[in-house]
């Protein structure tokens, strides 16, 4: 998932395979890090939009400003990590987000909704680059064989950090009750809350940054990739990745999913607080998003051992079949089975994104690296996606809005079924 990563054939290593494993224990650090900090948006949207009495609409503009940064940043910080390497891209974007950490803290002072955007713009930017640069490096430290089982496993621990991250989140910033604070009103009292947890990532991620500075981690050795050249490649009587239509479809696959799997991780709280679902209070119905993500890290273990034996797009159609029905059984029913159902959401959405991704990257050959930008800048689906149930929810009301990541999982089934082989 990077807009950088080349071809594995065109890549070697510098150092031995002890240095190897040392970095890949390092690297997990990261995918974890950026899990959590991604799903802790699903506990500061409730709390925001209590404090600013925000609508759906514009408590959404938290994920549309975060997972915007990924189109906006995603190409500058390709060519950020070329020019600086991997390490020190990896660096960089630690300290960014560090930035953006830090930034929470005049924000929920100020008690300013347009801060708290900008701040999460600032920390998602950095997170982005993160993701440029560490994932390519991922995936060069060792042979091309078992490139993928290094992805998957460090991709494991990024959903340890989407399950972890609702417990903190619920006993930081939504269990803390706030009374009256003298010379604060109630919006800057509460916003207060925000402070302790985001200037405690803020110091993880200025010590990762060090840590990271100082290491002796292997130095990867490109060479000239034949997307670089100013000639045009032809592969299989193609000259671009544009013109593959399972890699087009492929990104659209990645929009609709990403945008699905954060839009249901973003309105759970919410949902599971309506009356007629759950009733729960909003520091209750937050650890129950433990269940959602905990289910996709579980699944995506599940899912790795059944591939061995069923093809990828077969059980990505029926993975993206079982996503839609179980929110179409919450979108109808209530109490426990509404709740339980939208909460096993997260199980069938394990293997969607790593599949879609290697499905649609499927022989472009030296085409691959463009094809890598394409599906990054897809990701932007977590901005889009959620604004527009927001919306949906502000005037059909919230269980109904849950018909958009229905279409989303539509699509994928097809592209599973037919869309991968096109």
């Amino acid at each position: 998932m990077a807009s950088t990563m080349q071809s594995t054939q065109h890549t070697t290593t510098e150092g031995g395979s002890g240095n190897y494993r040392f970095a890949l224990v390092s690297l997990t650090s990261l995918f974890f890090m950026w899990g959590f900090i991604t799903c802790l948006n699903d506990i500061l949207i409730p709390h925001l939009k209590a404090v600013f009495s925000l609508n759906y609409t514009e408590a959404m503009l938290i994920q549309f400003c975060f997972f915007g940064a990924y189109f906006l940043v995603s190409l500058p910080a390709g060519k950020l990590v070329k020019k600086m390497g991997y390490q020190k891209g990896i660096v960089c974007g630690l300290l960014i987000a560090c930035v953006g950490c830090l930034l929470f803290y005049p924000a929920a002072a100020f008690a300013t909704y347009g801060l708290f955007l900008g701040a999460l713009f600032v920390l998602a930017s950095g997170i982005t680059i993160l993701q440029v640069a560490a994932n390519p490096y991922v995936n060069a430290l060792g042979s091309v064989e078992t490139a993928s089982s290094r992805l998957n496993l460090t991709q494991a621990f990024n959903a340890l950090g989407t399950t972890v991250a609702p417990f903190f989140g619920a006993i930081l910033i939504l269990s803390v009750a706030t009374g009256a604070v003298e010379g604060l009103s109630h919006a800057q009292a509460e916003a207060e809350v925000v402070k302790l947890p985001y200037l405690i990532l803020a110091g993880m991620l200025g010590l990762l940054a060090l840590i990271f500075s100082k290491l002796n981690l292997p130095t990867i050795a490109e060479h000239n990739d034949v997307s670089d050249n100013n000639d045009v490649v032809s592969h299989k009587g193609k000259t671009s990745a544009w013109q593959s239509m399972h890699l087009v479809l492929g990104a659209v696959g990645i929009f609709v999913y990403v945008g699905a799997e954060v839009s249901i991780g973003s309105f759970l709280v919410n949902f599971l607080g309506e009356e007629h679902i759950a009733g729960l209070q909003e520091a209750d119905a937050a650890k129950y998003i433990t269940y959602y993500w905990g289910g996709a890290m579980v699944g995506r273990f599940i899912g790795s051992a059944v591939m061995q034996k069923i093809p990828a797009g077969t059980l990505l159609a029926f993975n993206s079949l079982m996503a839609a029905a179980l929110v179409l059984v919450a979108m109808n029913s209530s109490g426990a089975v509404a709740m339980w159902s939208i909460l096993a959401v997260g199980l069938f959405n394990s293997i969607m994104f790593p599949t879609i991704f290697s499905l649609a990257l499927r022989d472009l050959g030296p085409h691959t690296s463009q094809g890598s930008g394409i599906l990054c800048l897809a990701i932007v689906g977590g901005a889009i996606v959620p604004l527009l149930q927001g919306v949906m929810a502000d005037s059909m009301g919230l269980q109904l809005a849950f018909i958009l990541p229905v279409v989303c999982y539509g699509f994928i089934l097809f592209y599973g079924a037919k869309g991968s082989k096109m």
